[in-house]
């Protein structure tokens, strides 16, 4: 029995022609060896499996080679080339990092630069995974990196550049490798099974292709699998069979059934989905991609992007013929956030089928009845009923009444002025919506009427919102607010009857606080110390405050006219005008320290001294 060799080692590239969708930098290090510019350290990065160590294999070879091409390609005819395809070149030198990275390691591999090849031009220092070389083997390789010897060229190969320190990074050419789309995978696919005497389906290449995620040893590593399950005839049946993956079909399926409002159908086809082993989040995360898919087939500008085969790519475009773009839109919008709360949820199914729910309805007409499972309306304003009824509704009460007072009273009167002690059953039965059965007259507890009265609303004690710093229209939008208005002024006053209101010392000195209170967060060192200010009437109704400190007066004076605002709005006068003046000298408090105040408190009264000696008090 002959040695197997996987398919990823025995369809290894060995020039660079051979190397598959690198066309870009295989171009460029073949120029690099016909020109003979070659630099000291190159950095080859990229995805895993898109040949970076295979392109360092080559290069390393082609510039070893006695007698290159004019294509920069080995030739693979003289000694130093045989001795690398035999596996015996003493001139090229791998160096797993992920295993040997640490300082001896390096160490050692500097003392090999040292030693001039005995054949060829170059030794070459391949290192792979360079990214998980030690902090302190970095160091130690940095002079080499930057002047090694002439005869010496390192290549280094990495999946992370990001964990490459700057300074390595800056004494490298750097080559980006890409990842391989999936005609080119199918396209390589095809080549080895032709070679290898396989028979397959086209669709199902696709399938491998999709499942190796840009990478082409993982393609081939798949390929070696699929073929051994389906014993040389690769099908599309087979393949997702052994890999485990969930038919297309099931999705070009469920968004049929999205566009017909079917939800019925579609929970049955989520469940038979569930009960052959595939989770709620594959299933969101697999729908969400064949949208996507579709909504890249809809234009032909973005049918490129489709990375699927020919077969697959046509029912693409069948079914976004049929799928509205706003449909395509809402339904990747509505699977993306079933995919972020999917981890936090405790109930994971039903949020799969809450989501498909929601996608199935995405195209079904507005429906207002109660089991119709749409988007609830907008909340109508909880005011409604209030502002249309009166606003000195009172309770009225009909029927006939009998009383052994005396006649003079009239009965309306008792009816619409009810006294201070059949008062509160009337507001209790107006507030609670319930009948009033019976009316207590004035002075007694019989009963004097029998009546039936509709719940009304009763007034109650007068509010205004705008003492409070609010309105209706501040709680309903609160995100609304006048960009001119001032921070410190309040809610403005709905009518102009009390525009001259009369105000006292102590209702000015109230609102002068709750301005400071309302002031916003960047004034709040500045509300602290216009709090000790005392503003007093001067003037009828103008109004003063002293200021002991002139730098403070400066600050005060650019926001002057919006506390006079303030001022006339919350005291109800138009008519208020605002001075602010520097206290003098003479009139100026001198501000007291804690000890300074209770020496003055001793001086002038002995008993606090003899209290503090008693208790053997001390100011802190």
């Amino acid at each position: 029995m002959s040695n197997y060799i996987v398919s990823a080692r025995k369809y290894r590239p060995m020039t660079f022609s051979s190397v598959v969708g690198q066309e870009a930098l295989t171009t460029t290090l073949k120029n690099a060896v016909k020109s003979g510019k070659l630099a000291h350290a190159y950095l080859f990065c990229g995805p895993r499996g898109v040949g970076k160590t295979t392109c360092a294999r080559i290069f390393a070879k082609a510039i070893n080679c006695e007698n290159p091409a004019e294509d920069g390609e080995a030739c693979n005819q003289c000694e130093s080339c045989k001795a690398f395809n035999e596996g015996r070149s003493m001139n090229i030198f791998e160096l797993d990092a992920a295993s040997n990275n640490s300082v001896d390691s390096i160490k050692t591999l500097m003392e090999q630069t040292l030693i001039p090849p005995q054949n060829g031009k170059y030794k070459v220092f391949i290192i792979d995974e360079v990214h998980m070389l030690s902090q302190a083997a970095f160091n130690a390789f940095l002079k080499t990196l930057e002047e090694p010897p002439a005869h010496v060229v390192f290549i280094l190969a990495t999946t992370e550049k990001h964990k490459i320190l700057p300074t390595i990074l800056s004494r490298c050419q750097i080559y980006d490798f890409e990842r391989m789309t999936v005609p080119r995978i199918v396209n390589h696919l095809k080549m080895v099974a032709e070679k290898e005497g396989i028979s397959y389906e086209e669709q199902a290449l696709g399938v491998i292709a999709e499942k190796a995620d840009g990478g082409m040893r993982d393609a081939l590593s798949i390929f070696d699998q699929v073929t051994s399950f389906c014993q040389g005839n690769i099908t599309y049946k087979g393949v997702i069979e052994d890999l485990n993956v969930l038919d297309n079909d099931y999705y070009f399926r469920m968004v049929d059934l999205a566009l017909e409002n079917k939800v019925s159908d579609i929970m049955l086809l989520l469940n038979q989905i569930i009960s052959k082993g595939f989770d709620g989040s594959g299933v969101v995360q697999g729908l969400a991609t064949h949208i996507r898919n579709v909504m890249m087939a809809k234009d032909a500008q973005t049918l490129p992007l489709l990375e699927t085969s020919d077969e697959q790519r046509k029912r693409f475009q069948e079914q976004a013929a049929k799928c509205p773009t706003p449909f395509l839109y809402r339904a990747l919008r509505i699977l993306n956030e079933c995919d972020i709360n999917y981890r936090q949820s405790s109930n994971k199914r039903l949020l799969v089928e809450l989501t498909l729910i929601r996608v199935a309805q995405i195209t079904q007409p507005d429906d207002d009845s109660a089991g119709a499972g749409r988007s609830p309306k907008m909340l109508k304003t909880l005011f409604k009923h209030i502002t249309k009824s009166p606003a000195n509704t009172v309770p009225q009460v009909t029927g006939s009444v009998r009383t052994n007072r005396k006649p003079a009273t009239p009965v309306g009167a008792a009816a619409d002025a009810p006294t201070s002690t059949s008062q509160p059953a009337a507001v209790a039965a107006a507030n609670t919506g319930q009948t009033v059965a019976t009316a207590v007259t004035a002075g007694s507890g019989q009963p004097a009427a029998t009546a039936t009265q509709q719940p009304t609303m009763v007034k109650g004690p007068h509010l205004k919102l705008s003492s409070i710093g609010m309105t209706f229209q501040s709680m309903l939008h609160p995100e609304k607010k006048k960009e001119e208005a001032s921070p410190l002024e309040a809610p403005e006053k709905t009518s102009d009857e009390e525009a001259t209101k009369r105000f006292t010392e102590e209702e000015l000195a109230l609102q002068w606080v709750q301005m400071c209170n309302r002031m916003p967060q960047k004034f709040v060192g500045l509300a602290s110390r216009l709090k000790n200010i005392t503003p007093h009437i001067t003037e009828y109704p103008n109004i003063e405050a002293v200021i002991d400190n002139e730098i403070f007066l400066s600050q005060l004076n650019e926001i002057k006219r919006k506390i006079c605002r303030t001022m006339q709005v919350t005291l109800h006068n138009d008519n208020i005008q605002l001075t602010l003046r520097l206290a003098d000298t003479a009139t100026a408090k001198k501000v007291f320290t804690k000890r300074e105040v209770f020496d003055n408190l001793r001086k002038e009264n002995p008993a606090f001294e003899k209290l503090r000696v008693t208790l053997g008090l001390e100011l802190s």
